[in-house]
């Protein structure tokens, strides 16, 4: 049964409240980095405001940004350029393989013809498969769904995992049901404590949601379990690297365009205020795990403000940090069983 294994319970205990602290801690650096004066700190704010008191959805809000940054840039074109100040703040690192000044590669090149074929062959690899899974399994099958969901939270991916996760938390939990409450939030845990990005935890959803459906009958969980997280990582990852293709070329070829740089800055600082609502979700679920209504976890709000302390002032790398935490978690969580 899920989360019945003591030591993995114990070193979970401890590690999501250090999550808690990390994700905080990455509001802040990115923050510091992309807020670089007060318009695009209200920017952040009422993007936050907008999310987190009226749970507007992600994508206008990052359309509102965008032509919030668009029309400012017209009038007060000073907001948005940081050219003066990246290189007051640029370190000299020598000569890169491919520095400002080096001419853009053929490959890079924008062309319309490249575009339409990297536009139809990414179309046509997320069709097939869809339409295979419709017409074999349904519409309405969980294996189906799953590719549908996943490949609307690829399409919202702006700022990353940090920015999408809620929506992603949202969906499997609360409207398709495929994993509890406390398993998506371990999964939040498991994605931030281990190697790689944060937004590989959507294999976790994949694969835990076919698991406890049972997709493929009660003997061949695991297998099921497979095929979702297969389905889901395909349907995640694929338009990601549809629009660095099809976008790359499109950008380089914009590189220092208000027009274009501008909305992509304000959409940056929106991401910020989306960010600080996933610390305040991710704290919410792991120190009240039953609500506001039930008990405050004191146990894990001290665990998480050791790992704040840790990350801010004596600025430990995140790997020290989380082993500590499990450490700690999972010594407190033995002695509360007792």
């Amino acid at each position: 049964k899920f989360g019945d294994v003591p030591i993995i319970a114990g070193l979970f205990y401890g590690i999501k409240p250090a999550v808690v602290a990390i994700v905080f801690h990455a509001t802040h650096r990115i923050g510091s980095r992309s807020l670089k004066n007060k318009f695009l700190w209200l920017i952040a704010a009422l993007s936050f405001i907008a999310i987190f008191f009226f749970n507007l959805p992600f994508p206008l809000i990052v359309l509102s940004a965008a032509i919030i940054g668009y029309l400012t840039s017209k009038k007060y074109p000073s907001l948005f350029s940081s050219g003066n100040a990246h290189q007051q703040n640029k370190k000299d690192y020598g000569r890169a393989l491919i520095d400002d000044d080096t001419p853009t590669p053929e490959h890079a090149i924008f062309s319309w013809k490249r575009l339409a074929s990297i536009l139809l062959i990414g179309g046509l690899l997320w069709f097939i498969p869809i339409l295979s899974l419709s017409l074999t399994l349904g519409w309405d099958h969980t294996y189906t769904q799953m590719a549908w969901f996943f490949t609307k939270a690829a399409l919202l991916t702006f700022g990353g995992a940090y920015a999408v996760l809620p929506y992603v938390y949202q969906g499997a939990v609360s409207y398709y049901g495929w994993l509890s409450p406390t398993q998506m939030i371990d999964g939040l845990a498991l994605g931030e404590s281990t190697p790689g990005p944060l937004i590989m935890v959507v294999a976790f959803v994949g694969f835990l949601g076919a698991f406890n459906q049972a997709l493929l009958g009660s003997d061949h969980l695991f297998l099921a379990g497979t095929i979702g997280a297969s389905i889901v990582t395909w349907f995640t990852f694929l338009f990601s690297f549809v629009f660095i293709l099809a976008g790359a070329p499109i950008i380089e070829s914009t590189h220092n365009e208000l027009k274009f740089t501008a909305p992509l800055t304000a959409i940056t600082a929106a991401v910020v205020g989306v960010i600080l609502n996933l610390a305040l979700f991710f704290a919410y679920h792991v120190l009240w795990p039953t609500g506001f209504n039930g008990s405050f976890d004191i146990v894990g709000a001290l665990i998480a403000l050791v790992a704040l302390v840790g990350l801010f002032h004596f600025q430990l790398k995140v790997m020290y940090v989380l082993a500590a935490s499990a450490l700690i978690g999972l010594i407190c969580f033995n002695f509360l069983s007792m």
